[in-house]
């Protein structure tokens, strides 16, 4: 990943010509440069290949971090970000639920924020309390970690996904002090409510369901009716390195862990997509993705808390629903990940998709052998495919349309942005080292970990973990680099091209996809346990055409073909709702993708 012998006066020049606004001319005697710096006709055609590209990646980074440094010196905090955008344009919408066609303008989030920030403050809480909220997602899941963060106090995102032991887990290692959840899930809290302390204080947020109010529970909504909705006198003494709130990873080794997002962190996500994607404040963002994510609620409702745009949320994908969402809502962006670029494209033909504005879809896990099937039938201008964990600190971007890379990282200025592919054992994931201690660096093709350097003063470049300082540090690689520095490990193998794109390989860690999440097989091997006994229980991923990922052990190598292993093998049958065996016949129909799991 280093540039072939590029001088640095060369590459100084070449970026001086260029900000200076000078003709394209600037190309060859700039590349001429580079190339008599010793880097040869092939360094040259990298940079002839490569340089538009690098150079508007250059502006992006710096872009966004002049606007972070500026808010850092300010003592900014995302609320704070908000209520100026708010202010700017009170009576814009700000956010609307596609599944009711309810829409609050940015007066009215305002508003809703604020008078969560009052309540709580009233009821004692104080900055670096944290309260859970399990809810779906609608306007007002936003507005309660706004509101919460205007005290601050640190929100715990929950999956909806979460029952039993895995959910009780999650709310014991927050150190929540309140659940706020809404009705929908007022009997998946019952499950719960013996394994939850009793000091824990619980609010429900909408309506009830059909088992009303549930023992020790206060209803919100008329405690914010009765909260005043003017700012806090006094805001928290917080900065951009503070925490916001937390979002749990879909542990790839075990239960899902808490992710720490500080307010830069937040910034940094949203500001990076605003910027290499060229939003506007005109478009309008449809997110259908989990806001308890931080593709739905950092990519998606960061361009609206940060830069203005109205975003249309809609609590569940819907395949039939997207396009006429789109349409209704003049939605001109949309959020994806690879699962639904594959359920349109199973969708019959309507003539929505044809209808809608939409110029751009942002997201990860396309599938190169659907990416051009997917632009040309939909008539998407631009894929957005992006790269980067909650938590890591080298993600990475498709800026230009390239099919089937999820970014690139600069073969001419490599270490403006101090990421690397480095050899692993790929079964074991065990760094591999040179005679110094050091990693080795991966050449163009070859397979490798992605890792980034870790620098706590950089925002960019800061790791800032979990909850959890054990989960923290199995995460952190030091002499990496150099002699005595700290990198994040990523977990995922990734290929790098001649040209800088990178290629998803596969992800490490005993995990597999199911609508959109990654499960650990740890918390199934947990469910099912239980369900058998306490019995000895071990859940493998295998290689599905289309969906799972693979893994790497005799069982994985088996597979599901029956005429490879002599275990009963079963598959949930949606329709039926049960289990079934699974044969040679439906083996062949799953295979050929006339059965879909």
């Amino acid at each position: 990943m280093q540039a072939p012998g590029a001088g640095s006066a060369s590459v100084v020049s070449l970026v001086l010509l260029w900000l200076l606004g000078l003709p394209w001319t600037w190309s060859a005697a700039a590349a001429l440069g580079v190339y008599v710096g010793g880097g040869g006709w092939r360094f040259l055609r990298i940079v002839c290949k490569t340089a538009r590209r690098d150079l508007f990646g250059l502006l992006v980074l710096i872009r966004v971090r002049l606007e972070l440094r500026r808010h850092q010196r300010a003592g900014h905090t995302i609320p704070q970000i908000f209520q100026v955008v708010a202010r700017r344009q009170p009576d814009r919408l700000a956010l609307v639920d596609a599944g009711s066609d309810v829409c609050w303008t940015f007066a009215q989030l305002d508003a809703y924020s604020n008078a969560v920030a009052n309540l709580f403050c009233q009821l004692g809480f104080t900055p670096g309390d944290v309260v859970a909220i399990f809810l779906e997602g609608r306007p007002e899941f936003v507005g309660l970690w706004l509101g919460l963060a205007k005290v601050g106090v640190e929100a715990a995102l929950l999956n909806v996904n979460l029952r039993r032991e895995p959910l009780a887990f999650c709310l014991g290692t927050s150190g929540a002090k309140a659940l706020i959840f809404g009705g929908e899930l007022a009997a998946v809290v019952a499950e719960v409510s013996g394994q939850l302390g009793k000091s824990l204080l619980k609010f429900c947020s909408g309506e009830l369901g059909p088992e009303g109010i549930l023992p020790d529970t206060q209803l919100l909504d008329p405690l914010l009716r009765d909260a005043s909705t003017a700012p806090l006198a006094q805001p928290p003494d917080k900065g951009m390195d503070d925490r916001l709130f937390y979002i749990y990873t879909s542990g790839t080794t075990g239960l899902p862990k808490a992710a720490i997002v500080v307010h830069s962190r937040y910034y940094r996500i949203a500001a990076f997509g605003h910027h290499a994607y060229s939003m506007q404040v005109a478009d309008v963002l449809y997110d259908c993705l989990p806001l308890y994510h931080s593709a739905g609620n950092i990519m998606g409702v960061g361009q609206c808390l940060i830069y203005g745009l109205t975003v249309v949320l809609r609590k569940k994908f819907s395949a039939s629903r997207f396009w006429d969402d789109c349409v209704k809502y003049n939605c001109t962006v949309v959020q994806y990940i690879g699962e639904i670029c594959r359920y349109l494209l199973k969708q019959p033909v309507r003539e929505a998709e044809g209808r809608h504005r939409v110029r751009l879809a942002v997201g990860n896990g396309l599938r190169p052998a659907i990416w051009e099937e997917f632009t040309e039938r939909f008539g998407v201008r631009q894929v957005g495919e992006f790269y980067g964990a909650t938590e890591c600190n080298c993600s990475i971007a498709n800026m230009d349309g390239k099919v089937g890379s999820c970014g690139f990282n600069s073969r001419i200025l490599p270490h403006v942005y101090p990421i690397r592919l480095v050899k692993v054992n790929e079964d074991t994931m065990e760094l591999l080292r040179d005679a110094q201690g050091l990693c080795i660096p991966c050449q163009a093709g070859e397979p490798g970990l992605l890792v980034g350097q870790i620098n706590q003063q950089d925002p960019l470049r800061r790791f800032d973990g979990y909850i959890s300082e054990s989960a923290t540090s199995k995460k952190i690689a030091h002499s990496v680099f150099r002699k005595g520095d700290s990198a994040y490990l990523s977990g995922d193998v990734l290929v790098m091209d001649e040209l800088g794109y990178m290629y998803f390989r596969d992800r490490s860690g005993d995990t597999f996809r199911w609508r959109g999440e990654n499960v650990s097989t740890t918390e199934v091997e947990s469910v099912l346990s239980r369900l058998l006994g306490q019995t000895d229980v071990a859940v493998y991923g295998v290689a599905v055409p289309g969906t799972f990922k693979i893994q790497k052990t005799r069982l994985q190598h088996e597979g599901f073909d029956p005429r490879q292993t002599s275990d009963r093998l079963f598959f949930l049958d949606l329709k039926q709702g049960h289990y079934l065996p699974l044969d040679q016949g439906v083996y062949t129909r799953i295979c050929s993708g006339v059965f879909a799991l």
